[in-house]
């Protein structure tokens, strides 16, 4: 290793196997450690690329004597080799940080606690349907590592995670955006809400005058944010409160998106003409205009992208009508907020299947949708005793499920015609499940059995 700087990659996932690959491109010696079995494709990759790794263990010595180490967003601080990382004083990046040095693109980045992968897609098609040379990645799609080795964009859309931000030092956002703040993942944050805070606004490190910064002026976490720091960039509030001269708002029925740039017209558009319908998508539509209009391109691109869209899959997806009951498959929504944005988006007579890993939820933010819009809850996890406290006086019918299929077919019976069959658990899914995906393909394949 004379000569050479040593980069160790922790996890093989998505991110890590794009960082291993980069990072050999860029000349490095690189070892990937994982402490859990490597999926066949990445393990594939590694051989491939003559990278050398290991699964199911972490080699200490070969770990403590990097350069520099690019840590999985999965991995917390608290977890030994991360400690002994840090008291030897060896940098820990995230891939997002690591790759950013090795790309000159325009970056827009987006976070927030629910509606960014939303977002970010969103304003990815838009960018696209312009015809921008533009990549995805993130928190979604393939890794931005991966893409900066081997692929040339002009423009990345990036989804960021509060957990990528806490690795996140010299790079900076063109264009950031944040959707809002509300509780999640406070297991690693000390159970502090205002460490989780610190850690979205790290959105805006680095940002100078000459950079962008889109917000939700209604969220009142990043408002008192906002109070407390010094904010460089040039910024552009949106609202469905109020009438602003700048930014996007709400009127009636009507959404206008206004950056006063450059003579550019407002765009002016009726929320019935958007593709993605509800409350919180009013606020995602508006963010991912103004990124539009900040870029410049033409208000009818915008218009006819924000008329087209097509919602990802697992956030509040259609899955099918059976007997006149409507299945939502909203797996992703692994946290009470966006349970919350769900309901608040149905009409009344739901059946909602909740649960899973409950990371320190407050269930009390549901209760009014609950007594005005639920009639029954089916329970999808090992332990239920929370969703039962948290509901019991507000529905009639509380059914403890262990699987997909039993909590379909138990949702099926209690609904009737012109009812909904909500998935929406606002927990985790790795008590019964892989992840949110394999929980929300399971439920459409039970859905489809019927």
């Amino acid at each position: 290793m004379e000569g050479k700087k040593y980069i160790v990659v922790l996890g093989a996932g998505e991110s890590g196997v794009g960082a291993a690959l980069l990072a050999q491109k860029q000349g490095y010696e690189v070892f990937v450690s994982d402490m859990g079995p490597i999926a066949d494709k990445y393990r594939t990759e590694l051989e491939e690329a003559g990278i050398s790794f290991e699964q199911e263990s972490h080699t200490e010595a070969k770990i403590l004597s990097a350069t520099e180490v690019v840590k999985s967003p999965g991995i917390p601080e608290k977890a030994p080799i991360i400690k002994k990382l840090t008291e030897k004083n060896i940098p820990i990046l995230s891939e997002i940080e690591f790759a950013g040095r090795y790309t000159n693109a325009k970056m827009i980045c987006i976070t927030g606690s629910n509606g960014k992968s939303t977002t970010t897609m969103l304003t990815y098609h838009i960018l696209k349907d312009a015809g921008l040379n533009v990549g995805l990645g993130g928190n979604i799609g393939k890794s931005f590592a991966k893409q900066v080795a081997f692929e040339q964009y002009d423009y990345y859309v990036l989804e960021i995670s509060s957990f990528m931000l806490d690795n996140m030092y010299k790079f900076k956002a063109d264009i950031s955006v944040l959707l809002n703040i509300t509780p999640d993942h406070l297991d690693r944050y000390d159970y502090k809400m205002s460490n989780y805070a610190d850690s979205k606004f790290r959105i805006i490190q680095n940002q100078t005058e000459k950079d962008v910064f889109i917000y939700c002026t209604d969220d009142a976490e990043i408002q008192s944010g906002i109070e407390k720091r010094g904010i460089s960039s040039k910024v552009y509030p949106f609202t469905i409160e109020k009438v602003l001269s700048e930014g996007a708002w709400l009127d009636g029925k009507q959404i206008t998106i206004n950056t006063n740039h450059k003579n550019q017209e407002p765009l002016i558009m009726s929320i019935t003409e958007l593709a993605l319908q509800g409350k919180h998508n009013i606020y995602n539509s508006m963010a991912s205009g103004i990124v539009a209009k900040v870029l410049e391109l033409r208000n009818e691109s915008i218009r006819d992208s924000m008329g087209s869209f097509n919602n990802i899959e697992h956030r509040l997806e259609h899955v099918a009508k059976i007997s006149g009951i409507d299945f939502i498959n909203d797996s992703k929504a692994t946290n009470v907020n966006s349970t919350w944005y769900a309901l608040e988006s149905m009409p009344a007579q739901v059946v909602l299947i909740l649960g899973g890993v409950d990371k320190g939820n407050d269930y009390g933010m549901l209760k009014d949708l609950v007594k005005s819009k639920v009639k029954g809850i089916v329970c999808l996890g090992k332990d239920n005793k929370r969703i039962h406290e948290a509901f019991e006086d507000d529905v009639e019918v509380i059914v403890n499920t262990f699987s997909a299929s039993e909590a379909v077919q138990i949702a099926y019976h209690m609904a009737k015609k012109g009812d909904t069959v909500l998935l929406s658990p606002a927990c985790a899914s790795f008590d019964l499940f892989k992840n949110y995906e394999d929980r929300g393909n399971q439920f459409k394949k039970a859905v489809m059995e019927l």
